[in-house]
């Protein structure tokens, strides 16, 4: 399931249809290669999660003009019939190559790479850009909430901050992807079939007439599932006291209940809590935790052995907390020139902002234990064979290299869409979901923990093969006036 506006090609920025009608009148609609890849890591980390791509191939092969959307154009005054008459037919028949959706990724790196008519390669910019930044964005940000919980039961219950409903349902998906256990949101729920999860609200226990009312008729309707939300007015005083009180009706009756606080100083209140409980008998009654909690905020409880059996996480989740976008962008590598294909290259002031020319390939090298290594940017014709040793480059050309013989190698980009069509049979959104959060738990067990490290993360490599990087030199020295 995805936005029916993602399906329309109006989704783009308004100049990719001006340079698109440039090419038609100038007869340049020839075969071309973008990359999609980001510049730096969100938060940061030191890794990122892949995610949006499923939902990208999606709209991708039903991403069309209709007839409104081409009358609207011309109202615009500024499009051609002959160019609207083209549109009408549109439809993308090229080729996507791409990483799998819950992969592990890094910048520089292109994670899709789309081989088609300049056109067609053209309109799709900001639909790629928009449905992998932001669920990239999210997953990223989940996987490190989950990290920091020492992969713990983490709930997504950020909708009522989510950006739209569209931003709301796309970070659900994400959040999914990048470990979280469930969410509060009831749409992404039926749609992709992510356990939906919640009790009550603070508005629950103020409209009876006290506390203690409230927690019995909630255990009453609700027995197998019971958590007593206890700092609506005392956390100590009024809200653990009657918490056990209803609680221990629920246990004669053979179920279990759990409490939640959602304000306060939580390392203290849950260890005054956790006594309270034990005291009572209750050892099994388990203590969940929300209220604004952030990666680093979970990872200090984490370390001050806080009795937390699950967190709810919101805002910081859904909205990407402190980090407003990713920064992918989409870039030509090639185009061809009299019949053949040609690489080309960005230039900037600014090296980072420099791109790496030519069709290129992405490999994963692993050592003997399994363990990625590095990612290795690679020119199309090139293959890397395990347990053979090869010198690497730094992508920014620096004095960097290294050598390494890798155990295991494996190519991370996938062709998926192949003259505008799936190459594998759609599955449906549910299964797809739940194979993109196994890949992600999966690659990160592969990753060092130093990269994995919420602050100061070690830096992993990405470089590329002395072919590429004698390609990049020769554009260098021919850009040297």
């Amino acid at each position: 399931m995805h936005s029916t506006i993602s399906k329309s090609a109006l989704f783009t920025d308004f100049y990719e249809l001006t340079m698109a009608q440039g090419y038609w009148k100038n007869n340049m609609n020839q075969e071309v290669v973008f990359d999609m890849f980001f510049r730096r890591q969100p938060f940061n980390g030191g890794f990122s999660v892949l995610a949006g791509i499923e939902p990208l191939l999606d709209s991708i092969t039903e991403f069309t003009f209709d007839e409104d959307e081409i009358e609207y154009l011309r109202e615009q005054k500024i499009f051609e019939e002959g160019f609207l008459d083209y549109l009408k037919d549109f439809k993308f028949t090229g080729d996507l190559y791409s990483f799998e959706e819950g992969s592990i990724i890094f910048p520089q790196e292109p994670i899709v790479r789309i081989h088609a008519n300049l056109i067609e390669a053209q309109i799709l910019e900001a639909l790629v850009l928009n449905l992998v930044n932001f669920q990239s964005l999210i997953a990223t940000k989940t996987a490190r909430v989950w990290l920091a919980s020492k992969k713990g039961s983490v709930m997504e219950f950020g909708l009522r901050r989510a950006q739209g409903p569209d931003g709301g349902l796309g970070a659900t998906r994400a959040s999914y992807i990048g470990g979280a256990a469930g969410t509060s949101n009831t749409i992404a729920g039926k749609l992709y079939g992510i356990p939906v999860m919640g009790t009550m609200a603070h508005s629950w226990i103020m409209s009876f007439p006290s506390e203690l009312e409230a927690f019995e008729a909630y255990a009453k309707i609700y027995p197998q599932k019971t958590i007593f939300l206890i700092d609506t007015y005392d956390t100590l005083k009024s809200g653990i006291k009657n918490a056990i009180k209803v609680g221990a009706k629920l246990v004669e009756q053979g179920y279990n209940f759990g409490v939640r606080l959602d304000s306060g100083d939580i390392s203290y209140l849950t260890a005054e809590v956790r006594k309270e409980l034990d005291k009572a008998g209750f050892p099994q009654a388990f203590i969940s935790v929300s209220n604004e909690l952030t990666e680093e905020i979970i990872e200090t409880l984490v370390q001050q052995n806080a009795p937390i059996a699950s967190w709810g996480v919101g805002t910081h989740m859904v909205t990407g907390g402190s980090e407003a976008s990713f920064t992918g962008v989409y870039k030509l590598a090639a185009r061809n020139s009299n019949g053949q294909t040609k690489p080309v290259m960005k230039f900037s002031d600014n090296p980072a902002k420099s791109t790496n020319p030519g069709i290129k390939n992405v490999f994963r090298l692993y050592d003997e234990s399994g363990m990625a290594r590095a990612d290795i940017l690679a020119l199309e014709d090139e293959i890397i064979e395990p347990g053979k040793e090869y010198r690497y480059f730094h992508t920014m050309i620096d004095y960097r290299q290294f050598t390494f013989k890798a155990s295991s190698v494996k190519p991370m980009l996938k062709l998926r869409l192949s003259k505008g069509q799936r190459v594998e049979p759609k599955l449906s959104d549910a299964e797809q979901l739940k194979i993109s959060r196994r890949r992600m738990m999966e690659e990160i067990e592969t990753l060092d923990a130093s990269y994995k490290r919420i602050l100061n993360p070690h830096i992993y490599k990405v470089s590329m093969t002395e072919k590429l990087k004698d390609l990049k030199l020769e554009f260098i020295k021919s850009n040297i006036k």
